[in-house]
């Protein structure tokens, strides 16, 4: 006698309204090795940015872009609105290590030197030390509003509020010399715009660190949405070896989960509660994943109690956890057609970044000639062509400058004086061009090509061409 299966009703769907209020996230702490080099990461990008606008080079900030100037010192080399190239550049590599970065292993900028990750562990970081961890946290937020309440809410957003104003500060700091806006804030002579600047940044991250957090990664970074297109099977991404955890559920400590048919997963949830974008890394790659690897650290202590080999949830490929590869056989397969051609362009664009940066003209030198006064007869008979000669040093060091001419007939060059310039800036100055009139005589009316040499006191010349108008 066979038993007939009845057909089961189907489940009444779903609703979920898209306004609804998110579930707030409480990332639990969690220390290993993962989380010593993601706080690493957050101690080196904090140093160099809240350091950077301080250090000086040959009395001039080592990093500051000088909009009203158009000026941008950058490590000792003075960049200005002509020299956009390099910018241009410097975006395309970003772009391509970027990409090439994703494809090799996954969401490592997210996960260790995004700004919103490195700010979101100061802002928790703080959150941790006046409110307590994850279970003291949710305690704390069911709690009604009290004298103890109030005073940790208070003092956390306080503590926000002044890391903010601190990062706002210090990011107006690159386009005005900090020492100056640091004296103007004592003096309480801020500009205005300094001032839109400094509130406006630091709201930004008082928002973005303190309230929206993982929303930012999950609905607003556009990075979140693309990776798909640079991943493959074959890319070092967090994963959970499901062949090897499932079925998940508890047992007690030293029993053999195979007698009891379970998988090494005991179903803690850790990795969910450590997880700064509340996801369960145990459902497979999510594109909420920002590859912080918090799971990987929670994972391996529970695994360490549990007596189970670490490595359940680890850095691995779809591919190596399906197929059981072992490591090295992983990371043969870097070498993968999109992996090798973003590395190709990377590396060409990045050399040619390189050459164009270690051939950029020394300094830079604009000729015009006098139109006022094409050429005209001195007193002693001699002809003479008056120039505005501007000259443009982008290095960091003052400078002096000399300049010969070169043509037929030969010619005489002065400067109108002494012509030096301070490192970054731009001068102009009168340029005489004059020869004697008896060499000069078949050329009446015409205009001889002329080529000048501008060297500087260490020997490097540029050239430039001009013409020498001969008067009838």
């Amino acid at each position: 006698m066979t038993t007939q299966t009845l057909p089961t009703e189907p489940a009444e769907p779903e609703f979920v309204s898209l306004y609804q209020k998110q579930a707030k996230v409480y990332p639990r702490a969690v220390s290993g090795w993962f989380a010593t080099w993601r706080w690493s990461l957050v101690w080196a990008t904090q140093l160099v940015f809240y350091g950077l606008p301080w250090l000086q080079w040959n009395g001039r900030p080592l990093m500051l872009f000088d909009l009203e100037q158009r000026r941008f010192h950058v490590l000792g080399l003075t960049f200005f609105p002509q020299d956009f190239v390099f910018l241009t550049a410097l975006l395309v590599i970003s772009a391509l290590a970027l990409f090439f970065f994703t494809a090799v292993a996954g969401r490592l900028w997210c996960g260790y030197a995004c700004p919103q990750t490195v700010y979101t562990e100061i802002f928790l970081w703080l959150e941790r030390r006046i409110e307590g961890d994850r279970q003291a946290r949710i305690r704390l937020d069911r709690q009604a509003l009290g004298a103890s309440k109030l005073l940790r809410k208070g003092g956390k957003h306080l503590a926000w509020v002044a890391v903010s104003l601190i990062t706002g500060f210090s990011f107006v700091g690159y386009f005005t010399p900090i020492r100056d806006l640091l004296q103007a804030l004592l003096t309480f002579s801020l500009g205005p715009w300094e001032t839109f600047w400094v509130l406006f940044y630091g709201a930004a991250t008082y928002g973005n660190a303190g309230w929206m957090r993982e929303q930012v990664c999950k609905y607003m970074c556009p990075y979140a949405r693309f990776q798909s297109a640079l991943i493959d099977r074959d890319s070092m991404v967090i994963a959970y070896d499901q062949g090897r955890g499932d079925p998940r559920g508890g047992r007690k400590r030293g029993s053999d989960p195979r007698t009891l048919g379970l998988g090494d997963c005991v179903d803690c949830r850790l990795c969910v509660q450590v997880c700064p974008t509340g996801i369960d890394i145990r459902n497979g790659l999510q594109n909420e994943c920002i590859g912080c690897a918090a799971c990987i650290d929670a994972c391996n202590q529970v695994m360490d109690r549990v007596g189970s080999p670490r490595g359940l949830i680890r850095y691995a490929t779809e591919n190596g956890v399906e197929q059981q590869l072992t490591r090295t056989q992983m990371l043969r397969r870097i070498g993968r057609p999109r992996v090798l051609i973003y590395g190709a362009l990377l590396l060409a664009v990045g050399t040619a970044f390189a050459v164009s940066l270690s051939l950029r003209a020394p300094f830079h030198v604009d000729i015009v000639k006098d139109r006022g006064s094409l050429g005209r007869m001195l007193e002693d008979g001699h002809i003479e062509n008056t120039y505005r000669v501007h000259v443009l040093n982008t290095g960091a060091a003052e400078h002096g400058f000399t300049v010969r001419a070169e043509a037929l007939p030969p010619l005489r060059a002065r400067w109108q004086a002494a012509l030096r310039v301070a490192g970054g800036e731009r001068v102009a100055m009168t340029l005489y061009l004059e020869t004697a009139s008896q060499p000069a005589q078949t050329l009446r009316g015409k205009a001889q090509p002329v080529t000048l040499f501008i060297e500087r006191d260490d020997g490097v010349s540029v050239q430039a061409k001009a013409s020498f108008y001969v008067p009838r």
